[in-house]
């Protein structure tokens, strides 16, 4: 009784399984069914026909310009395709087709691609009208498309010619015709994506405009010395290192600032030659500017004798130096001891001048001249090169029992202390600034009418 119970519970068990596995889809471990293709083409008679396939892929090659010459035959399923199209696509076209129709076991492709030149021009000929007659049709709004591209530049030119509002905006006149430039620019953006709303390019507009940035891209890389080289130019006006007519040194080449441009800096040297030298280059060099600060030090070396005093000599030399009227008396004139030789002992004179009252050169050749003359004149001797000869074999110099000449008798007397008869200095040169480049350069650049991007409004920095 209880075996007859049991399998019992086990076939209402097993059916159960058996009911749930039919209704709710495929059994519990077994693989599911691949996805349908898509629907099939239905013919207009019966499925299997091959009359029927033959009749309807017939039909359907007649709608398609490109397929209308196509062949077709079918014998128990399998479809034979014959002719000659166009173009090789096509071939694959018609077999695709014919492989969607209901019945169709296998499909032979034996068309083939003419190589005729009027049936391999004639599609494209046809293209070429339909697209012209389009472009006829659509001929109107065409116009008005380029009628908004030309209002929109020719408003952005009008507007970008108000150079004094421009300049007006900023104290930069290079930053001024930059903006100029952007508002040309965006008209022209503004009219373009106006005019390709209104034809529905839309689609085209994205593929410029990402056309556009490649190709930015690789002019960016192709002219990256031009651009960086214009980025300086920029910089260097808004944060100017000079000015016109300073004094500077620019990566080892010296001369006076006569403009900057937007590609160069132009520099007069001091012998009077123009020098050109590239945005991107002064943008990144060491500049030495000598006019930014108009006090500046000279300093020479003079040497005395070794047995002078050099302390002595320092005080004759400073003093000189306090006397002249060019050098400052805050600083005061210095002088330090360099260095003592086997038979002299170098001496370092400093002073400062005013640059604006003295020209630095002029004045470096005066106070050296003043000051050597003072040093020879309270009796200190400037040294000249001594050369000791030694001779071996001496016997008819000196006579038998005769001392020899002492050091001090051999050698000549010198000067030591002491003022000469007529210790008065000539009088000093002029030390007058040599204003000589600064007006060749103000010529220039008056002759030149060149735009000058130094604006003495803003700050050097």
């Amino acid at each position: 009784m209880t075996a007859n119970c049991f399998r019992a519970f086990l076939a209402a068990c097993l059916m159960l399984v058996a009911g749930l596995a039919t209704a709710g889809g495929p059994a519990w471990g077994q693989t599911p069914a691949p996805a349908q293709d898509p629907p099939a083409i239905r013919v207009d008679s019966d499925a299997g026909s091959d009359d029927a396939i033959a009749s309807r892929l017939s039909r359907i090659f007649a709608q398609l310009d490109s397929l209308s010459a196509v062949q077709v035959q079918v014998a128990e399923g399998v479809v034979t395709l014959d002719g000659v199209v166009a173009d090789r696509s096509d071939l694959d076209r018609a077999e695709a087709i014919a492989g969607r129709v209901e019945g169709v076991v296998a499909v032979r492709n034996e068309i083939e691609a003419s190589v005729q030149l009027g049936e391999r021009v004639s599609p494209f000929l046809q293209q070429l009208t339909a697209l012209w007659q389009s472009t006829l049709d659509s001929g109107p709004l065409l116009l008005l498309s380029l009628l908004i591209v030309a209002a929109c530049v020719g408003l952005g030119w009008w507007a970008a010619s108000f150079n004094r509002f421009w300049r007006g905006l900023t104290s930069n006149p290079f930053v001024g015709d930059l903006l100029a430039q952007l508002v040309r620019a965006l008209s022209l953006i503004v009219g373009i994506v106006l005019a390709l709303n209104l034809l529905g390019a839309t689609a085209l507009m994205g593929t410029v405009l990402g056309g556009a940035g490649v190709l930015g891209i690789a002019v960016g890389f192709a002219l990256r010395d031009t651009l960086e080289n214009y980025i300086s130019s920029i910089m260097l006006s808004l944060r100017q290192p000079f000015r016109a007519n300073d004094h500077v040194v620019i990566d080892g080449q010296e001369g006076k600032v006569v403009r900057l441009t937007s590609r160069a800096t132009v520099l007069m040297t001091l012998d009077g030659n123009h020098l050109r030298i590239p945005n991107m280059m002064v943008f990144r060099a060491v500049i030495l500017n000598y006019t930014r600060n108009p006090q500046r030090r000279m300093e020479f070396e003079l040497g005395v004798d070794a047995e002078d005093d050099p302390e002595a000599a320092i005080k004759v030399g400073v003093s000189t130096l306090a006397a002249l009227d060019f050098i400052l008396a805050d600083p005061e004139p210095s002088g330090v001891i360099v260095t003592v030789g086997d038979s002299n002992i170098v001496l370092k004179f400093m002073g400062w001048i005013d640059q604006a009252d003295a020209d630095f050169l002029k004045a470096r050749s005066a106070a050296i001249r003043a000051t050597k003359m003072a040093i020879e004149a309270a009796g200190f001797t400037l040294p000249e090169p001594i050369y000791r000869l030694r001779i071996d074999h001496m016997p008819d110099l000196l006579r038998p029992g005769a001392p020899a000449p002492s050091r001090a008798e051999a050698l000549p007397a010198r000067r030591r202390t002491g003022a000469p008869a007529d210790s008065r200095l000539a009088p000093a040169p002029s030390v007058r600034p040599d204003d000589h480049i600064d007006r060749t350069i103000e010529a220039e650049r008056r002759a030149s009418g060149e735009e000058n991007l130094l604006s003495p409004k803003r700050p050097i920095e």
